[in-house]
Order: C-alpha cells, then structure tokens, then sequence
C-alpha cells in the first residue's frame, strides 16, 4: 500500500517599506481649536472692558488664521512626516500673547507713560516676519545636517551677535542691560538669534569631541573627574558668559548661554560631573559678579526683599524697582482662577508689564489654573523638542534638538522664575507671549529647525528596488 501526497505549493510575495502616517490632518485640527482660542479670549477681553465684542475681533481671527494656515501648507508640502505638536502649541501661544498685549493696550496707565496703545498691531507684523523666517527655514533648509558644515562659521557668528551691542553708537542700554542695537526706529536683541546659533555649534564641536570629554581621570566622591585638559571647553564658554554678564548686565543670556552648554556636554558625554561642575561655576560666577555689579545686586535685592525695594522706590530712591512686588501682588489678586479676562490690574507694573512681566497678566487674570495650563503648553514644546532628539537617527541631530530644546526650556524657567520670585529677575522676554520683535522671530526659527530634524526622524526609509531574489518565499504544506 503506498501512499501519496501532493507537491508543495509556492507563494511568493514581497515586503515592501510601510509609510508612516504623516499626520498632517492632525496637525491642521489642533490649529483650528490655536486659532479659536485666542479669538474668544480676545471678544472676552473686549467684553470686559467696553461692554462690546471688540470691532477687530474679525480682522484678528483671519490674520491669525492666515498665518497658522500659511505655516501649515509649508509644513505639509516641505515636511510631511514632522511633529504634528509643535506648530499649534506655538500658534496657541503666539495668539494669547497677542490678546494680553492688546490687553495691556487698552490701558490708560500704560498709554499715558506711552508703553501701550499700539503694541498689539506691531506684535502682529512681528509675528508675520516670524512666521516668514519659519517659513524660509522649511523651504531652505533641506536637511539639518548641512548646518554641521558651519560649526566654526556658527562659533564666530555667536560671538559678533554676543559682542554687538557693545559696539559704541550701535549698542543700547535699556533699564540697565546693554543688550540691545538700535536700527534706525527699531530695537533688536542680537542674543536671541545667538541662542539658535550656539546650539549649531555646541552640536557639530560637541559631536566630534564628545569621546575625549567623556574619559575620566580620577574619582571622586562619587563624580568621575574630566582630565585637566579637557576642562579647556567648559571654562572657555563659562569665562565667556562672565564677560557677558560683565560688560552687558544681561544675568539672562550669560545663564542661557552656559546653561545650554552643560545640558548639551551632559547628553553628549553622559557624565553627571559636568552638570555638578556647570552649577558650581554657574553660581561662583554669578555671586562673584553681584558682589561688585550694581545693577546685579540691584535685582538680587529685588529677589530677597521685594517689599522693601518697593518702599525705597515709593520714595523716589534712584536705582531701585518696584517691579517684582507688583507681580506677586498680581499673582495673588488671581487667586485659583483668576480676576477674568481684561478684569486686572497688572498696568500698575508699568513699562515691563507687557514684555518681562507679562506672565503677571496671565497670572492675575486666569489665576493659578491659567499659569499651570501655560506652563504646560511650554512643557509640551520642550517635550516633542525632547522626543525628537531621541528619533534623530544621527548624532549631531540629537544634539542640535536637545540643545534647542535646553535653551528654550531655560528662557522659559528663568523668566517665569524671575517674575514668581523664585530666582532674581534676568530681563529676559517669555518665549512667544511677551512683547518683542527679536524674541517672537527667533523662537519661531527654533521651531522651524526642530520640525525639519524631526521630519527627517520620522520620515520612512526608502523601500528597496524588487529584486526576485531578496523576495520572502513562503512553503504552504498540506
């Protein structure tokens, strides 16, 4: 008896590379609730203040919607696969920093001094020249790892930017800080667009030297020790934001400037010792600088003694401020959830009440409820910043991502913890809601590098050519 059984059968098919979603329809509703939010806030403030829905309520909502619109079919067309997080959170900022400098506009206080009245219109073109470089930003730069090419060019151009405002005739002291040039009627802060720099080149340097600073000489207390002479980067960078403190007063930038540092040396090397070496040189810097420098000390005492710093200014005493007693006041007027829209008093903080302090409107108006939803629409920036540093499949992407994302999450904590009280007042603007051209234009430059690294994260690989011979071969058997 014998038996039989059937040949075996072949199927044969190929694998091919599975697209990932692009994600943009997701990104397109999440700017439609950016856009709507600001615009009821804005007929909130109106109705608050004049009874009425405010008659640019409809010319506000369409230029905001243009210009999230633009940003979106730039993205969708030149970066398909890249975060779909990023460009509403920053429109959704961008719209409510609007409507509290209208806010801010329409007081009489404000006007009187001439520090309000047509802030609004001019945040708005400086929102639409930010949104023209995020948009030359995605059509230009094709692929992150060009800007490798100019780590040096980078260094140099950071230091002219760092180093302009002391140029005789073109530099600006503003309220004691020297970090300003005058351009004809126009202010700008070069240390804004330098932030964004020094990130090009911390990445490109920090990548090729990244092995020769993780090697460790000695141990101790538990920290491995760098080698003496690796030690050459950090105290160049740290002697480097003393002089900016130095010679421009600027506690803000000298803080962003090596504190980028450090977060990228950390993430590079993966030592814990240069972040304990990055805060100890921080603060041996910034106490010896406030020992002799008056305009430092100044706010240092603002910081330690508000009330009597308010007292002394009350009396007309020159070189003392007010400022950071009238935000705490502020924050505790708000309460839980706030006065309500256009409901404050935050004018009373007068010039800075709509750049530095702006954070004390939000605060008195939407209360506590208010300033932890703003703070974390900021942690969920930092967070995609984060998370594309992780997908970065190259080096020098990782670290160009973290390091912007370390900078931004650094101007955000030393402004919002200047204005609480936390730490002394540096002077710097909170990213996208304060009042200022070099502020809002540089951050959406940021935003439009991180989407291009995060495009090419999550961009699918090219699928192979077929070739009958890398096909799958499957035996069915009966």
């Amino acid at each position: 008896m014998s038996s039989t059984s059937n040949p075996p059968t072949h199927h044969t098919s190929t694998i091919g590379a599975i697209g990932a979603p692009s994600r943009r329809n997701t990104e397109l509703a999440l700017l439609v609730f950016a856009v709507l939010i600001p615009v009821f806030a804005y007929a909130n403030v109106g109705l608050a203040i004049n009874d009425e829905v405010p008659a640019g309520l409809l010319s506000y909502g369409l230029g905001l919607g243009l210009l999230a619109g633009v940003g979106h079919l730039v993205v969708r067309k030149f970066a398909p696969y890249a975060d779909p997080l990023l460009l509403p959170l920053a429109t959704l900022l961008n719209g409510l920093g609007l409507v509290a400098i209208w806010r801010l506009d329409q007081s009489e206080l404000l006007q009187q001094i001439k520090q309000a009245g047509t802030a609004a219109p001019r945040q708005l073109m400086y929102t639409a020249m930010g949104i023209a470089l995020f948009v030359a930003v995605m059509i230009f730069l094709k692929d992150h790892r060009v800007l490798q090419r100019y780590t040096y060019i980078s260094m140099v151009t950071a230091l002219f930017l760092l180093l302009l405002p002391l140029v005789p005739g073109l530099g600006k002291n503003i309220y004691g800080a020297k970090i300003w040039i005058q351009v004809g009627s126009f202010s700008i802060q070069p240390g804004e667009f330098a932030k964004i720099v020094l990130a090009i080149f911390f990445a490109g340097y920090l990548m090729v030297k990244r092995d020769a600073l993780a090697l460790a000489s000695r141990r101790f207390m538990g920290l491995y020790l760098p080698r003496g002479r690796d030690l050459g980067p950090i105290l160049v960078v740290w002697m480097v934001s003393i002089l900016i403190l130095v010679f421009e007063t600027d506690l803000g930038t000298s803080l962003l400037f090596f504190g980028m540092f450090v977060i990228m040396l950390y993430v590079a090397t993966e030592r814990t010792s240069w972040i304990v070496f990055g805060l100890m040189m921080s603060a041996v810097g910034a106490v010896g600088v406030a020992s002799f420098e008056p305009h430092i000390q100044q706010r240092v005492d603002a910081w330690l003694d508000p009330m009597r710093e308010f007292m002394l200014s009350r009396a007309n005493q020159v070189g003392h401020s007010e400022q950071a007693m009238q935000a705490l006041w502020a924050f505790g007027s708000g309460g839980t959830l706030g006065t309500g829209w256009g409901q404050g008093h935050s004018e009373l903080i007068r010039f800075a009440a709509n750049s530095d302090f702006i954070l004390a409107t939000f605060g008195e108006e939407l209360g506590l409820a208010g300033i932890m939803a703003l703070l974390l629409l900021y942690a969920l920036i930092v967070e995609r910043g984060v998370r594309t540093a992780l997908a970065a499949r190259d080096p020098f992407g990782k670290l160009l991502a973290i390091g912007l994302s370390g900078a931004f999450a650094l101007q955000v904590f030393v402004v919002a913890g200047g204005v609480m009280g936390l730490i002394p007042l540096t002077g710097m603007t909170m990213p996208f809601l304060a009042y200022g051209g070099s502020s809002v234009i540089a951050n959406w430059a940021l935003i439009g590098i991180l989407l291009r690294i995060s495009d090419t994260a999550r961009r699918p690989a090219p699928s192979a050519p077929a070739n009958p011979d890398a096909e799958m071969t499957q035996v069915v058997r009966p």
